[in-house]
């Protein structure tokens, strides 16, 4: 049976991986100047989930929620910026 430790372990490099989304779109933004597809309202929401899971993982002081959580936000962050820019 996979222990919890290494699950954690697995979960360190999945979290942030899984959160890469977030800047390929926004490199997708930046490099077209354009942001007529993206959902604004969508990115929001993402926004306002991935920052309550950042808050939830420092109360909870776990690394992987953190980390995950922190690399989405920025990321969600550069897609909002380059969306108002680029719209």
């Amino acid at each position: 049976m996979l222990s919890f430790k290494l699950y954690e372990n697995y979960m360190k490099i999945m979290g942030p991986l899984g959160n890469l989304m977030f800047y390929m779109q926004a490199y997708k933004i930046f490099t077209t100047k354009t942001a007529v597809s993206i959902s604004l309202l969508g990115f929001t929401f993402s926004f306002v989930a991935l920052s309550s899971w950042l808050i939830y993982g420092i109360f909870l002081k776990n690394k992987p929620l953190i980390v995950s959580n922190l690399v989405g936000v920025v990321g969600t962050i550069l897609v909002l910026i380059f969306t108002i820019i680029y719209s």
